[in-house]
């Protein structure tokens, strides 16, 4: 974990919840991310300095797939169908965008783009199955602190899971674009959402740089 960020969450460390979490991942190793990328998302830049929230929700549990960043892939794995629909969508919403090769979102991050899962690992080939041990805690901690320490971010809130975070924003505050999630099985309530080119605007409104989606 960035150090600015450990510092940031270093209360969190020492609670009950979080020591579990760490005694399970140690009895439970058959996980993905490996435990080296857990916490990729904090790599890129500090807390106060997220411009956007995306929040998924638990890694994809196949091999090679989950790099620590929400809906994104490393170079050279096929891209997965929900993200392959985020691309579709930028592509109607933002003029010159053309849908790339690979799925690996590390520029997206690079820019300030919090790729937050609300569940931050899971056993290969189990979906959702360290969805009980305590992530969700710890994840909705990250973003009262991004809602208290930052101004002016995008919080795009994906499907039920996500919206349900949305008490934690202070809409006053922050800009909170909700829509269906954009899996293929919601895919029709997620197409036509122009997030991207919202928060690019809402940012720019605000004097920070937009987005290089």
């Amino acid at each position: 974990m960035n150090p600015k960020w450990r510092e940031c969450l270093r209360a969190e460390f020492e609670k009950d919840y979080f020591k579990n979490i760490k005694t399970f991942l140690h009895c439970n190793k058959n996980h993905l991310p490996p435990i080296e990328n857990i916490f990729t998302f904090t790599q890129y830049f500090s807390l106060e300095e997220t411009k956007v929230v995306i929040v998924g929700q638990d890694p994809y549990h196949n091999d090679k797939q989950a790099m620590g960043l929400s809906f994104s892939v490393p170079t050279g794995v096929p891209i997965p169908p929900s993200l392959l629909n985020v691309f579709r969508e930028i592509e109607t919403d933002l003029p010159g965008f053309n849908i790339p090769q690979h799925g690996d979102l590390t520029n997206w991050a690079k820019s300030g783009v919090l790729l937050l899962n609300s569940v931050l690992t899971v056993a290969k080939h189990d979906p959702k199955s360290h969805s009980e041990i305590g992530w969700e805690a710890f994840t909705s901690k990250i973003l009262e602190l991004v809602n208290e320490k930052c101004e002016h971010v995008v919080f795009m809130l994906w499907g039920f899971l996500a919206k349900c975070k949305s008490h934690l924003i202070n809409k006053n505050k922050h800009l909170v674009l909700v829509s269906g999630h954009p899996s293929p099985y919601s895919e029709h309530r997620f197409f036509g959402c122009k997030h991207f080119s919202q928060a690019n605007q809402y940012l720019i409104e605000h004097g920070r740089a937009p987005i290089k989606w």
